[in-house]
């Protein structure tokens, strides 16, 4: 992150034995992506050629009826 302090300014209060002062400042913040952040991916990687054969897609379908059994009971 990078800050860009347009307007600062203090105010100077009643005199009470202190040192302390109103300071009141306009920032501005410029957010910063890095490139590997944005192109990185979490999500699962799916073989999609297995697909084409005969027993992945009996497994599949077979996997597909026991879930909607399952939600229905």
């Amino acid at each position: 992150m990078a800050f860009d302090y347009t307007r600062l300014r203090s105010f100077r209060g009643t005199d009470c034995d202190t040192d302390h002062c109103l300071v009141v400042a306009k920032v501005r913040e410029n957010l910063a992506v890095s490139k590997q952040a944005a192109q990185s991916f979490d999500g699962e990687i799916f073989n999609i050629r297995y697909l084409n054969e005969l027993e992945v897609t009996k497994r599949n379908r077979i996997e597909i009826k026991n879930r909607f059994a399952a939600l229905e009971n």
